[in-house]
């Protein structure tokens, strides 16, 4: 069947809003994530659904899902079955469109790298010049940046210019935490963990009770305290943070990388059995990841 530019684009949302929540979706959140009125959105759901494309879901928390035939018509029969790959811009998700595939056209030019990526969602949400981040990809985990210079809304396509293509290492942070693990004890004083620092040249350590790790002290946090008047003297638990951002050992770098970010964090504790066993940096993963 021939579906309208707009019927196919809230068809595709529907789709993938439907699959971010699980939930039947308004057709008011259909008419946020593309910019349309509601009204029309609505208008174009009663031909849809006289199609066969998508079911009413009534009640207060009702709204549409997709029919089998909707992705059989946009061939998009295993969706559901693959995984998130996001487009990023800004620094932010941009909400109801994921990537379906990634084409590279002129990888041998020497001097451009263009690509077309299909998406899942509207190109409506982008615009000429915009700086996109994708990825990264399921199995290779490929990071590609680069810029929109035109949209294809027949086949829901981004036309970028490539800058950058990253393919982030698979290792879990096992392999490039540093070990053993350097820790104060619960007793140790402010002057006990600046002599630490210069002995070891590191910049903070957990602080431990036997196995039990307490909570974590950084020259900043000692630096502070010193300028708030308390004396070197005093203990590192009165000015350690007790709540320490952690991760098992088998996790994979990459899966990490956006924790020193929301955390706003230097450092991450690597936990084997319950155990800390190592300790990752800000400054290992500039060394894995130079261009982040």
């Amino acid at each position: 069947m021939d579906l309208s530019l707009i019927q196919k684009d809230i068809l595709i949302t529907l789709i993938t809003l439907y699959h971010q929540s699980s939930h039947s979706i308004k057709g008011e959140e259909i008419a946020e994530v593309l910019k349309r009125n509601p009204g029309t959105v609505r208008n174009q759901m009663q031909a849809l659904k006289a199609l066969g494309l998508v079911e009413g879901v009534p009640g207060p928390k009702g709204g549409y899902t997709p029919t089998a035939m909707a992705y059989k018509e946009l061939n998009l029969v295993s969706y559901e079955h693959q995984s998130e790959v996001p487009i990023v811009r800004d620094g932010e998700t941009v909400k109801g469109v994921r990537v379906a595939e990634l084409d590279f056209t002129t990888l041998c030019h020497p001097d451009l790298c263009h690509a077309v990526v299909k998406i899942i969602g509207s190109v409506k949400h982008f615009r000429v010049g915009d700086h996109v981040t994708i990825g990264p990809t399921p199995v290779n985990k490929l990071l590609v940046r680069g810029e929109v210079y035109g949209m294809d809304e027949n086949q829901q396509a981004l036309l970028i210019s490539i800058s950058e293509m990253i393919s982030l290492p698979k290792q879990p942070i096992s392999f490039f935490m540093s070990t053993p693990l350097i820790t104060l004890p619960e007793a140790a004083t402010l002057r006990d963990a600046v002599h630490l620092f210069n002995a070891h040249r590191i910049h903070g350590a957990p602080v431990m009770n036997d196995s039990m790790l307490l909570g974590i002290v950084t020259m900043s946090d000692i630096i502070r305290a010193l300028d708030e008047g308390r004396s070197l003297d005093g203990m590192v638990t009165e000015v350690m943070t007790p709540d320490v951002v952690k991760a098992p050992s088998n996790v994979r770098i990459f899966e990490v990388v956006g924790r020193f970010k929301e955390r706003e964090i230097g450092r991450l504790i690597v936990i084997d059995d319950g155990r800390p066993v190592g300790i990752i940096t800000q400054s290992d993963i500039i060394r894995v990841f130079p261009s982040l």
